[in-house]
């Protein structure tokens, strides 16, 4: 007998479903995060998580912990909408917006990201994080003289 790829079987409900709760625990911690407070970092990821974003790989729940700590440390504000999440066996794809305050971008204002989380779930925890964003949109335009010089490059090349 021949499975075609829209029939599925109770496993793989399963898996989905227990992909669809650890995305959701996920989105969750990452709204409850802030400066001093980078804690349930153990309900979420995996022991051997891995993380990568434009600035970083770290390999491992506690250096996680370590960058996690160091990133929020003068964070004002920071909250995520969370838009479509695409699931795939034990991958999630979760779309999002990151709405940040730090006092030293924007002179302390709220700025809006864009990107895109790819995770890898094994037995209901995380085991690989990648984030999609352009750093540019973060931080590099968002610096006194050197976001000025970046935003007209952006110019010249639209």
């Amino acid at each position: 007998m021949t499975r075609h790829p829209s029939s599925a079987t109770a496993t793989d409900f399963r898996q989905h479903e227990s992909v669809a709760v650890t995305v959701e625990r996920f989105q969750r911690l990452f709204n409850t995060l802030s400066a001093g407070r980078v804690t349930g970092l153990a309900e979420v990821y995996s022991e051997q998580v891995r993380f990568v974003d434009p600035f970083s790989s770290v390999e491992g729940l506690e250096e996680l912990q370590a960058y996690l700590d160091k990133v929020y440390t003068n964070v004002t504000a920071c909250r995520f909408e969370f838009d479509d999440t695409l699931v795939s066996g034990d991958q999630a794809c979760i779309e999002w917006t990151m709405h940040l305050q730090h006092p030293r971008l924007r002179r302390g204002r709220e700025l809006a990201v864009h990107g895109i989380s790819r995770l890898t779930i094994a037995e209901g925890r995380v085991r690989y994080h990648r984030d999609y964003f352009d750093a540019g949109e973060l931080l590099y335009e968002n610096l006194p003289l050197l976001g000025s010089a970046v935003r007209l490059v952006r110019s010249f090349a639209s």
